[in-house]
């Protein structure tokens, strides 16, 4: 009985997705400006919600470093390292989601 709900309510998920993938008519003659806002909107919301993102991550790194390098002095070095390592991996996220922006637009 449970896979028999599982199954009915798969297809009733696809059938609904047909049914706004047919209704897709002409395009209207003001389809590409509106496309274009919806590009706009969406890469600065994109690219916002990953650098700020990518920013608590970048403090979450350095509050761990920092609690690291208190708690243990003689591996402070090795925890710094780590860090810098850490903090550059998480900038270059934020350089690539830049550039799908600014591929996107």
């Amino acid at each position: 009985m449970k896979n028999l709900k599982f199954i009915f309510f798969a297809m009733m998920a696809i059938a609904l997705l047909a049914v706004t993938a047919m209704a897709q008519g002409g395009a209207a003659p003001y389809n590409e400006s509106y496309v274009g806002a919806a590009k706009a909107i969406g890469g600065g919301i994109g690219f916002g919600l990953a650098a700020g993102l990518a920013g608590i991550g970048q403090g979450l790194v350095g509050s761990r470093a920092a609690e690291g390098a208190a708690r243990n002095p003689g591996a402070a070095s090795t925890v710094q390292t780590m860090m810098i390592i850490a903090l550059a991996l998480i900038e270059s996220l934020v350089l690539f989601a830049l550039l799908i922006v600014f591929v996107k637009l």
